[in-house]
Order: structure tokens, then C-alpha cells, then sequence
């Protein structure tokens, strides 16, 4: 079972290895990443971020989906981790039973005009219409830095910024 998806573009980090996996109670966590999936030394990087115990599975975001849709998948508590929010768009529109889908750190990288929605996530105009879209699938879509801050759902910052 998919206990939450996260946007992060830092993807695995102190954060996630040290205080989500901790407050999800997570078996595994899946990057889904094109980039990451054909980079051996980011994969085994992140692979070393991550405590003793808890399993790493690192794909592109296809090969995510397919693995995602496994049976298998449903006997695991998963952690999976987007670079993007297209990805997790994408990710949400073939992939079902996601209990929480959470917009945490998005926007830093990127030089393109952004909206800032809050300090940790800023969306291109590309970005908005996806968050749109994914709010469609899973309206419960929140806005949340770490297991402790409030959780916004993005639907809120929808309607009150006009995006």
C-alpha cells in the first residue's frame, strides 16, 4: 500500500530517511525519477541516506507505475518520492490507493517564473495545472514541509490565489 507520495525534489534526504519514514512507518520507498533511474551514482547516494531496514527501489516513473500496480506492491507499506508534480500527476493518474499525497519541497531548483504557494513550494505554470489535475484524483493533496507542520490542501491555495 502507498502510505503517502511525496513531490520533493531533493527526493531521498535527511527529512524523509530520519522523520517521515519514521512518522509513516514505511517498509520501503520508491523513487520514481527518469533521471535518477539511469544515474548509479545519485542511486547509490540516496541508497545511503536511508536507514537500515528500510528497503530502496529506484525507477523511472514508468517502471514505477508497473511496479506500483504490482499485487505484490499491496503487502508493503511505500513511501514514494517524485522529483516533479507532473510525475506525481502522472504517477496518480495509473496508480490507485494512495492514502496521502503531499506536496513538501518543489521549486527551489528551477529558474523558470514561479508562484509561490508557500517557502518550500513554488510551481511553474506547468506545475499548476498539474497540481490541478492530481487535486482532481486525490483531492486530499496537501502542502506539508514535515509530519509536524499543518497540513494545507492544495485546493485551498487553488482557490485563494486564483490558479
Amino acid at each position: 500500500m502507498i502510505k503517502i507520495m511525496r513531490v520533493d525534489e531533493r527526493l531521498i534526504h535527511g527529512q524523509i530517511a530520519m522523520v517521515w519514514s519514521k512518522e509513516m512507518s514505511i517498509d520501503g520507498i520508491v523513487v520514481a525519477n527518469d533521471a535518477t533511474a539511469s544515474d548509479e551514482t545519485q542511486q547509490m547516494a540516496l541508497k545511503m541516506a536511508v536507514p537500515s531496514g528500510i528497503k530502496v527501489i529506484i525507477k523511472t516513473v514508468d517502471s514505477a507505475i508497473e511496479l506500483l500496480n504490482d499485487p505484490r506492491a499491496q503487502n508493503m507499506k511505500l513511501f514514494v518520492l517524485v522529483r516533479t508534480v507532473g510525475d506525481a500527476e502522472k504517477l496518480a493518474e495509473k496508480v490507485s490507493d494512495i492514502q496521502y499525497v503531499n506536496l513538501g519541497n518543489v521549486g527551489k531548483a528551477s529558474t523558470d517564473p514561479k508562484t509561490t504557494l508557500t517557502q518550500f513550494v513554488m510551481l511553474t505554470k506547468p506545475e499548476i495545472e498539474s497540481l490541478k489535475k492530481l487535486v482532481e484524483i486525490y483531492p486530499d493533496t496537501a502542502l506539508q514541509n514535515l509530519p509536524t507542520d499543518k497540513k494545507e490542501k492544495a485546493t485551498d491555495f487553488i482557490k485563494k490565489m486564483n490558479l
